[in-house]
């Protein structure tokens, strides 16, 4: 995910709730207990993993049993170590002792726990990223090193696979459109990664490189699970059988949950989110902007859709006195710039949470040539009394300002259609008059209806006036 073009805003959980649920993973609680129980008599080797006769001890001390037992108790300590709740304190001796951060998950701010889990959380993501370990050790050659070529892997390609579809799942979570909290089935996540924007029907090539993606993610979405990122549901095992091989009950090749199902925790929103800040990634979040100024909210809902715009609005007016924050959202609406039209769209939003308190602001604007439209609208729609009548000539400005705004919101939705439509069908010389209404944006405004209006010959008028309208602003 490197388009820096900013996503869609995130609502995260509060930190405290999200620092309980960090402690409460299994990869992190783990790892805390590795760290209190190692002691004078602990031994790492040359890389900082427990030394192998400790490796039973320590899961011992975990509860762990069976053939992964080992291995499960080996990765607590790495998260140890690499979140600082283990300070290797000789490195030829190979003694150990408790780290700095162990003391923080008891005794400090949920943001401290949190960055803790972070930690945790990127070895996670490194060992997600690692084939099996019996791979590795039948891939070493004589001098210990690794070949990558035998194990047909490249760790860095990996790494980046891992990360585009950890983006994807993070960007169809935060969507408005997106299923949200429903969970993702794993061929789609799989298929976003493989399966070309503009393909058709996929060839059987592409197919079988989705599953083997679904396999790959199968097993990483295991490895991530335990600390939190995902709720993950794995593939049905029949599906991985030998087609020669009976399968152990009837198979609903209709059930979608048989393929994986991945959900996006609201600690695994926070943790992306991070990653992708480090990354130079903009991720906005809902409530960043609630300490800011007018402008920055107009400016900053401009990219929101209409769920997020509103839910950061709510919190931002939560916050103010309603006279005094209607007043300044109207002072941030004004402008001849390109971006003004969604501005004065959002400002006409908030305006619309806040109560009759805040009258009297927009009173004040009813004589303003870009605010007051809306004003009127505000005021009729509490019922005011002594609301002036608009003038033609002001009803066709706050028209093409609207259809402005709507374009810069949604491009060409359906419902901007369906704006158009009824804008030409009502007002009968709609396109004889619109032309001379002086707006920055009325000749773009025609050009679009030109282009959205399916009737061929209202189309056509349209895009007269629109050439009229430019030719007037000397374009």
């Amino acid at each position: 995910m490197s388009d820096s073009s900013p996503l869609p805003p995130v609502r995260l959980r509060p930190e405290a709730e999200l620092a309980r649920a960090a402690l409460s993973t299994p990869l992190l609680s783990r790892a805390v207990r590795l760290a209190r129980w190692a002691g004078p008599a602990t031994r790492v080797d040359a890389g900082g993993g427990l030394v192998e006769e400790q490796l039973p001890d320590a899961a011992a001390t975990l509860g762990l049993s069976g053939d992964d037992a080992a291995a499960y108790a080996a990765e607590a300590w790495r998260v140890a170590v690499d979140a600082g709740l283990v300070e290797i304190t000789d490195e030829e001796a190979g003694t150990v002792t408790a780290g700095e951060e162990l003391a923080l998950l008891t005794g400090g701010s949920p943001h401290d726990v949190l960055t803790v889990w972070l930690s945790a959380l990127e070895t996670a993501v490194a060992d997600a990223s690692v084939p099996d370990l019996d791979g590795l050790m039948d891939a070493m050659d004589e001098g210990g090193e690794i070949d990558f070529a035998s194990l047909d892997w490249d760790p860095e390609a990996e790494a980046e696979f891992l990360d585009g579809v950890l983006g994807n799942l993070y960007l169809l979570t935060v969507s408005e459109d997106g299923p949200g909290q429903a969970p993702v089935p794993l061929p789609a996540l799989a298929a976003s990664m493989i399966v070309p924007s503009d393909m058709g029907e996929p060839t059987n090539d592409v197919l079988e490189q989705v599953s083997d993606a679904m396999m790959r993610l199968d097993d990483q979405f295991r490895t991530l699970e335990p600390i939190g990122l995902v709720e993950y549901r794995p593939v049905d095992e029949d599906l991985m059988a030998d087609a020669d091989e009976e399968p152990a009950a009837p198979v609903d090749d209709t059930d979608v949950s048989r393929y994986g199902l991945v959900r996006l925790t609201p600690l695994g929103a926070y943790g992306l989110r991070a990653r992708l800040l480090e990354a130079g990634i903009d991720a906005p979040a809902v409530g960043e902007l609630a300490d800011k100024g007018a402008d920055a909210l107009l400016d900053g809902t401009s990219r929101f859709g209409q769920s997020a715009a509103r839910a950061e609005t709510e919190q931002w007016l939560g916050r103010r006195e309603p006279l005094a924050a209607a007043r300044d959202l109207l002072a941030a609406a004004r402008g001849a710039d390109a971006g003004a039209p969604l501005r004065r769209l959002r400002c006409q939003q908030a305006l619309s949470l806040v109560g009759t308190e805040a009258e009297p602001a927009l009173r004040e604007v009813l004589d303003d040539p870009e605010l007051g439209g809306l004003a009127r609208v505000w005021l009729s729609e509490r019922g005011a009394s002594g609301v002036p009548a608009p003038s033609q000539d002001l009803v066709f400005w706050l028209t093409v300002d609207t259809v402005a705004a709507q374009l810069a919101a949604e491009g060409n939705s359906d419902e901007l259609q369906a704006l158009v439509e009824g804008l030409a069908e009502q007002h009968s010389g709609f396109f004889a008059a619109a032309w001379r209404v002086d707006h920055p944006a009325t000749a773009d405004v025609l050009e679009a209806m030109g282009r959205l209006h399916p009737d061929k010959k209202v189309a056509k008028e349209a895009r007269k006036a629109a050439f009229k309208a430019r030719s007037q602003q000397g374009g």
